[in-house]
């Protein structure tokens, strides 16, 4: 089974937001919610600015998960972390508790009481039967279920933003780096995911000069 990951670019990155965009289209995302978003550092200086998109990580070893007080998070055979709205109090732990400021959540009413948590489903929907009315006014579209990749990552123009099967989008990004010499660190890729088990992992073979 695929362990599903995200990879961001960050010298692929241009701040365009369309990740943002598509993300917030594809699920119908209320107003005041973003489960995407774009950070730049260093911005406005020349050679030295930044961007790079951030969402839930679907941490192997989530914190969210952690100190849940009463259990609302799940994660699937792919790896994906999910949550239940059912379940969910709105106490806020994970919003403290998750180094990628992924958990959302609405404010209802006059004093901005707390609603459900939302956050970045890696378009696998939740817990309710698959492609069902429910599923999507809860979490949004379930594109994992089509056979389909998330909308931000399928989105991206410069494809800085890479989703899919963990292998396969590492594989892609060695490759990059190899290609032009730099930037293999990725940002928040040892926090979410650990670090390699294997470092010394062979590199995809060098594309042939024609």
């Amino acid at each position: 089974m695929a362990r599903m990951k995200f990879i961001c670019d960050a010298e692929r990155c241009i701040e365009c937001n369309g990740c943002v965009t598509a993300c917030k289209n594809e699920h119908e995302v209320p107003w005041g919610v973003n489960r995407r978003r774009v950070v730049t550092v260093n911005d406005g200086i020349v050679g030295q600015e930044k961007s790079i998109s951030v969402a839930c990580m679907h941490c192997s070893d989530a914190p969210c998960m952690a100190v849940c007080p009463v259990d609302c998070f799940y994660r699937t055979d792919e790896g994906v972390v999910l949550h239940d709205k059912d379940i969910c109090i709105g106490c806020g732990y994970c919003s403290y508790a998750c180094p990628f400021g992924a958990p959302q959540f609405p404010s209802n009413g006059t004093f901005g009481l707390r609603g459900k948590m939302d956050k970045c489903t890696f378009c696998a929907g939740g817990p309710e039967e698959n492609g069902s009315k429910a599923e999507f006014e809860k979490y949004g579209r379930n594109r994992l279920a089509e056979g389909k990749l998330p909308a931000c990552a399928e989105m991206c123009s410069t494809k800085a933003l890479l989703g899919g099967d963990g292998d396969v989008i590492a594989d892609i990004f060695r490759a990059r780096v190899l290609r032009r010499g730099k930037g293999s660190e990725v940002w928040g890729w040892g926090t979410a995911y650990g670090k390699s088990h294997n470092p010394e992992a062979k590199a995809p073979p060098a594309e042939k000069k024609s």
